[in-house]
């Protein structure tokens, strides 16, 4: 078995595989989830996988010195998959660490910082989150879009269209099925830049969408927290996380806070 494996892809499976660092012993090679329809955080570039998490990831696993390979699952196969804990031992998809989820799953320690953010077209009314309760709004199932959106509109609101991805999402507003998309700040900031002709307007409303952190999931009681929780400190310590960051994002980080984030 080869001590690097980068990015493989199993047509049959339509499962993207990417891996690195070096083997630790026993050769165990650690199995990711993550649904990489998420850009710039984790998607198909063609027949590769890129994205923040995922060159984040290849910086953990080589601080680690452990091996791994990620496979694009899908979101609610991956948190399916992570919870079972057989076939995947792991998922990193920007998920957002929440009380809810972890009574289910165990966590590293915060990665990100993250917040939601409405799409809406230029010229909408539309100014806050609570400008959404009665109109149609588009969120990935799932999601913390999803928890905060259905507390403002209702849980069994039929204007409250939950898809299986963002892209979906967004297909609905350009489509005029609904009047606004909450998603990701990353993910919104992104699908605007790259759609510079399609007349979006981006909200930021930080009194009803908080600061969230992303962590990489793991099925309760996983060994593997415990070796990857001080390879990701190390990582944004010693400056590649930062680098990481700036190759998407273009600016610096703000590692301090997220450090003292527990």
């Amino acid at each position: 078995m080869k001590k690097l494996m980068f990015f493989i892809l199993t047509a049959a499976l339509v499962v993207a595989l990417a891996g690195c660092g070096s083997k630790e012993s026993g050769g165990t090679k650690y199995k990711f989830a993550t649904d990489a329809a998420y850009a710039p955080m984790e998607y198909m570039d063609k027949d590769k996988m890129t994205g923040f998490d995922i060159d984040f990831l290849a910086e953990v696993m080589k601080e680690a010195g452990l091996s791994y390979e990620v496979a694009n699952t899908g979101w609610d196969t991956m948190l399916t998959s992570v919870k079972q804990g057989k076939e995947f031992q792991a998922g990193i998809s920007s998920v957002s660490i929440t009380d809810e989820r972890k009574q289910t799953y165990d966590y590293s320690i915060p990665y990100f910082e993250s917040t939601n953010m409405i799409l809406v077209k230029e010229g909408s009314p539309i100014k806050s989150a609570v400008d959404l309760k009665d109109k149609k709004v588009a969120v990935q199932i799932s999601t913390t879009a999803d928890t905060l959106m259905s507390k403002i509109m209702g849980e069994k609101n039929p204007s409250l269209k939950r898809l299986d991805n963002n892209t979906l999402a967004l297909m609905e507003l350009e489509n005029n099925g609904v009047d606004a998309v909450v998603a990701d700040i990353a993910i919104v900031r992104e699908y605007v830049k790259n759609n510079p002709n399609k007349k979006f307007t981006t909200i930021s409303d930080p009194k009803n969408f908080e600061s969230e952190y992303y962590g990489i999931l793991f099925p309760k009681g996983s060994e593997l927290k415990a070796k990857l929780d001080p390879a990701i400190k190390k990582v944004i310590e010693n400056g590649a996380y930062a680098k990481v960051y700036k190759k998407w994002f273009g600016q610096e980080p703000d590692t301090k806070k997220l450090l003292e984030q527990k």
